[in-house]
């Protein structure tokens, strides 16, 4: 139903900072809950940040929380992920999704080809 893609990733040495955007299509986009995922080579995927529709509620996986910043711009229809002290586990590929509620990443509907974050040691 709603279309994304993510961007923004990129090589950075630990320490850093990156944001990530996902720009999604559709009208409806402000009546979903958002999610960020990342996936690590050999690692299940794992949930980083999710974010009410209206943009006033988040929640975050303790590995990220205090580092990381969610963030929507409905009027941009766009998401944004703010990483900050950036550590080499962070390394992976970042995909955003709609998602059943802040509390329940269940996804509706798939998510995009994702982008590559790498933090260098």
């Amino acid at each position: 139903q709603v279309q994304l893609v993510e961007s923004g990733g990129g090589l950075v040495q630990a320490g850093g900072s990156l944001r990530l955007s996902c720009a999604a299509s559709g009208r409806t986009f402000s009546r979903y809950p958002m999610g960020w995922f990342r996936q690590a080579p050999g690692k299940e995927r794992e949930f980083v940040a999710a974010i009410s529709w209206s943009g006033d509620y988040t929640y975050y996986a303790d590995s990220v929380k205090g580092r990381f910043t969610i963030s929507r711009d409905n009027a941009k229809n766009t998401v944004y992920l703010q990483m900050n002290s950036l550590r080499p586990e962070d390394t992976a590929v970042y995909y955003c999704a709609a998602v059943r509620g802040i509390y329940d990443p269940s996804l509706l509907g798939s998510w995009g080809q994702g982008t590559q974050v790498t933090v260098s040691s």
